[in-house]
């Protein structure tokens, strides 16, 4: 099964058991931030990526510079280990890890989440690659992904008990919106996914398509 199915699955079995009230808000604050034009802002392929450091979930620091001195990276941007689009992507990735490095690359996972966060949704989903706090989702923003979420959309998720305050480090209304990109080794983003709408993802087999087309791998 895709990744694509097994997301349509989620949302066909879990969305409709959500209060009627809650679903409205979110449905409008989706529709309000696909109106926005924050998806065609973000960066694109073309673009130069945005060099960062980060913290992974055991405490060491990942440069972005460092990632692509060892080959082509792939970052994706997640909202957190309480989405569970955001789990489902990840574990899909997961699961071509070994495709993604069989191809020379990189995997780097970033979210708001504080690094303990981050460990325990590496340990739970036995993840082999980096996942990085990007706590106050400044990364985030320079990749132009970042959103504070409208008050009504704050209240829901808060009555969901996802604790945003907690595991985003004191920042609970700012989030990415989802993204992955491949970047070539001289820091161009050579392909990009970003929506606006979190029940969609990457599919890895466009990701490793997109390898394969980088310039230094034909």
């Amino acid at each position: 099964m895709s990744l694509r199915d097994e997301l349509t699955t989620l949302l066909r079995t879990g969305y409709p058991e959500l209060p009627p009230a809650a679903r409205e808000v979110m449905e409008r604050a989706g529709r309000d931030l696909a109106a926005s034009g924050r998806a065609a802002r973000a960066r694109q392929a073309g673009d130069t990526a945005p060099r960062f450091s980060l913290p992974t979930a055991t405490g060491a620091t990942v440069s972005l510079d460092a990632l692509l001195s060892a080959g082509p990276v792939v970052l994706t941007f997640y909202r957190g280990a309480w989405c569970p689009y955001c789990n489902l992507a990840l574990r899909a990735l997961q699961q071509h890890h070994a495709d993604i490095t069989a191809r020379g690359a990189q995997l780097a996972a970033v979210s708001p989440q504080i690094p303990d966060e981050s460990l325990t949704l590496t340990e739970k989903h036995a993840l082999a690659f980096d996942v990085l706090s990007d706590l106050g989702s400044d990364t985030a923003r320079q990749y132009g992904l970042s959103f504070d979420l409208p008050d009504d959309l704050a209240a829901v998720y808060d009555s969901f008990g996802f604790e945003l305050q907690r595991v985003n480090g004191g920042h609970p209304r700012t989030l990415p919106i989802p993204a992955t990109y491949v970047v070539d080794r001289d820091g161009t983003i050579r392909w990009a996914f970003v929506d606006t709408d979190y029940t969609a993802r990457a599919e890895p087999s466009d990701i490793l398509a997109a390898l394969d087309a980088l310039p230094s791998a034909r």
